[in-house]
């Protein structure tokens, strides 16, 4: 793996094992259905089937697209997938690849752009358009990618250490912007490929190679920081959970914004059981708060559990006891255009209260791409179209003549 960037593009006929499947502990049945979406929705506006039979055959009618529609494989490429047996990776190749024939976008308007790290690999193994870049630049082309062209849909791929790192700053900009792009961060709090080294996110006093006596620095919340940088759809959910995490990258890819969505993703080589202690299938109801857009804050696998505020800070009741009923609940809004009840959320983890999953937030405003053209075509009403020549030889200009010391002013 090397710091150039790496360009791939779609292939006609996808070949090669459907390796995404490897990993998924909790695997779901494959998407081989044709998508129900309308197939003119979507992304580039076109009959949304992304498939063509050969090279210059022109759209399909939107009668056909209905009976050739994209199926998972049609995202598989013809890559060998290279990650460790039992990474947490395969699991989420896998849901992203069964949730693309959802959105109705044609292939050839798709675009994976990833960083430096294990989770930089994914863009070889869709098939779809895909950079591979360099540290921390993922959202910066991202950004590039949707103010020269809108129509695309684009998917920022990136790690812990990309993102909270060295790509801090691109990220904080990249949300705040509300750049129309879906950023899903797989967080395994240590960095993989450099072998084992302390992360952002690694915790307090965590011994790895590059602290050996323990880390001393505090661990972000990755959450906490998209929300402050103003995130216009923010998520989190578990490689293992895979039908939850279908279902939260596909309300990340119809959002039009800046999506961030946390993966909470095991590195099973160099930190394995980083988030066991509440992932896990035999604790992970009484550890672990599923929000539910309009509904009570309700946890536990008597579902006799709940979150209800005191003052200014959220508190674990048992429901029937000491007069707590479900109406003294904290009830979700994801849809709360002030990020106080997401913030607070994004500070909830385990062992002092379970560990929320789901959608945080989920506001509509207007993108970047789409102020951007604004501005344009405002400047095309009041200036015209414009005439680059003019401008170029508008002003001062000079003639430079054989046979002169020096030019003529005009």
């Amino acid at each position: 793996m090397t710091e150039e960037s790496n360009v791939n593009h779609p292939t006609l006929n996808p070949t090669g094992a459907d390796a995404g499947d490897r990993g998924d502990e909790n695997p779901t049945p494959d998407n081989d259905k044709p998508a129900t979406q309308d197939p003119s929705a979507g992304y580039g506006g076109g009959n949304g089937n992304g498939r063509h039979d050969a090279v210059g055959d022109a759209p399909l009618s939107p009668e056909n697209a209905q009976v050739i529609a994209l199926t998972r494989k049609d995202f598989v490429s013809d890559q060998e997938v290279r990650w460790c047996p039992g990474c947490g990776d395969y699991s989420i190749l896998a849901q992203t690849q069964k949730t693309m024939p959802d959105f109705g976008v044609p292939k050839e308007n798709i675009v994976f752009v990833s960083g430096i790290g294990c989770s930089g690999r994914l863009p070889y193994y869709m098939n779809t358009y895909g950079f591979h870049s360099i540290h921390g630049r993922a959202p910066t082309l991202a950004t590039g990618l949707k103010a020269a062209n809108p129509e695309l849909m684009v998917w920022v791929i990136t790690g812990d250490g990309d993102a909270l790192s060295i790509g801090g700053n691109h990220v904080l900009h990249s949300m705040r912007r509300n750049v129309d792009i879906k950023l899903v961060m797989f967080n395994n709090r240590i960095y993989g490929l450099t072998k084992g080294q302390a992360s952002p996110t690694s915790e307090l006093g965590k011994k790895t190679k590059s602290s050996p006596a323990g880390t001393v620095d505090y661990p972000i919340q990755p959450l906490s920081i998209a929300l402050a940088a103003e995130a216009s759809f923010v998520a989190r959910s578990v490689d293992t959970h895979t039908e939850h995490l279908q279902e939260t990258l596909n309300r990340a890819g119809f959002h039009k914004g800046s999506a961030f969505v946390e993966v909470l993703q095991n590195c099973n080589i160099f930190n394995d059981g980083a988030w066991r202690e509440f992932t896990e299938r035999e604790v992970r109801e009484d550890r672990m708060l599923v929000l539910e857009h309009g509904k009570p804050m309700i946890f536990g696998a008597k579902r006799d559990k709940g979150i209800r505020l005191r003052g200014l800070h959220p508190e674990v009741v048992t429901i029937g006891e000491n007069g707590v009923a479900e109406a003294d609940l904290l009830v979700h809004d994801e849809e709360a255009e002030d990020p106080y009840l997401a913030y607070m959320l994004s500070r909830m983890f385990w062992p002092q209260f379970p560990v929320p999953v789901g959608v945080f937030r989920k506001i509509n405003r207007p993108t970047h791409d789409q102020l951007l053209v604004g501005q344009i075509e405002d400047a095309k009403t009041r200036q015209g179209e414009g005439d680059l020549q003019k401008l170029l030889l508008s002003g001062e200009t000079w003639v430079v003549e054989a046979g002169t010391s020096s030019g003529a002013a005009r």
